[in-house]
């Protein structure tokens, strides 16, 4: 029990904490069952502004680099399962939408504030973490940090 805790969300470096929460699909999703692409987790809200203005950036590079092995987890805290299909319909998300039900999850990554991105490697290992909106150049920025030419 003698761990300590780490005061950002998720430690660059370390393996990312497993887990496993459905889709809006009803179907279980697991970290590990990406391993091999680089993921973007995003962990937002429907309230939130920020969250909503960065969406739109992540499914372009989702689209883009899906075949290039980039994919994109967005789990969302707590909220009605119907809040969050009427968020993905208006915005027009086609990456999992994943639900956090008690917030088990945003509790494992110690998530602080909204948004939040973590991108993980094809290893599993956290390679960034950043709090709050992630600009289009940010985006690209640390995309090009994980590898890929844009």
């Amino acid at each position: 029990m003698g761990t300590a805790m780490s005061k950002i969300a998720a430690e660059i470096g370390a393996q990312a904490p497993e887990f496993a929460l459905r889709d809006l699909e009803g179907n279980e999703v697991r970290l590990s069952d990406y391993r091999g692409r680089t993921l973007l987790l995003t962990f937002w809200a429907t309230w939130c502004g920020p969250c909503r203005l960065e969406m739109p950036a992540f499914e372009a590079r989702y689209q883009e680099l899906l075949d290039d092995g980039f994919t994109v987890l967005a789990i969302n805290f707590d909220e009605p399962e119907e809040d969050v299909r009427v968020f993905r319909d208006e915005l027009g998300l086609s990456f999992p939408l994943l639900l956090d039900p008690g917030g088990s999850v945003q509790r494992l990554y110690r998530i602080r504030g909204y948004p939040s991105g973590i991108f993980v490697d094809p290893l599993g290992v956290v390679r960034i973490v950043h709090v709050g909106l992630i600009t289009e150049g940010q985006l690209t920025d640390y995309l090009a940090e994980l590898g890929y030419s844009l």
